[in-house]
């Protein structure tokens, strides 16, 4: 059994062997041949001249409306008559319990403490030793010799293709952008003024005082 496992495991990494080789060369191989692509580069784009916006119309400020104040008129604070104060109880005056004298404890006699006699354990005769039994050395299993990994043959280098060098193609001249003219700019409107509004004033009722409260 162990033989048949080391073989199967033997067999097993020159499996892995042989793919991990054959993958490293078939990489090599697919960077080599795929040739580099060359971009041509970005055009120019020119910049655009940024449109000038007419100014934002100035607006007014326009006046604040002030608000009378409402006057509120003082109500006054009602009067708290004071409360008598209750005359003071005098505590009443607990008389002494005299302590009742327990009568004294009784004296109790010492008893003799009977001596018991110890009872003989009996001796346990000892378990006669039982010789170790001996151990037969296992056979060492032969080592099998390691099997000759075949070297794999190098595939032939195949040369770089020669790439045709590309011409350039003539810049063209840049296009000449016409000016924007202006826009004129509009007189502003003037803003008439609004008139300010005028609120009429509100009387307000005067509240009868409250009668002042007379104790009982």
């Amino acid at each position: 059994m162990l033989q048949k496992n080391n073989m199967a495991s033997l067999v097993f990494l020159v499996a892995l062997l042989l793919s991990c080789s054959s993958m490293s060369s078939a990489a090599r191989y697919l960077k080599e041949a795929v040739p580099k692509k060359e971009y041509p580069p970005r055009p120019i784009v020119p910049e655009l001249p940024k449109p000038q916006l007419p100014p934002h119309p100035a607006m007014p400020e326009l006046p604040k409306p002030e608000l009378p104040h409402p006057l509120v008129p003082e109500v006054p604070h009602p009067v708290v008559p004071e409360t008598p104060k209750e005359p003071e109880v005098p505590h009443p005056v607990v008389p002494e319990v005299p302590k009742h004298e327990l009568p004294p404890h009784p004296v109790m006699p010492e008893l003799p403490e009977p001596e018991l006699p110890h009872p003989a354990v009996p001796e346990v005769p000892k378990e006669p030793e039982v010789p170790h039994p001996v151990v037969p050395e296992v056979p060492k299993e032969h080592e099998l010799p390691h099997p000759i990994v075949p070297e794999v043959p190098k595939e032939p280098e195949v040369p770089h293709p020669v790439v045709p060098e590309v011409t350039k193609e003539p810049k063209a001249p840049h296009p000449v952008m016409p000016e924007v003219p202006k826009e004129h700019e509009l007189p502003h409107p003037a803003m008439q003024e609004l008139p300010k509004p005028e609120m009429p004033h509100h009387a307000v009722p005067e509240v009868p005082k409250e009668p002042p409260c007379v104790a009982p």
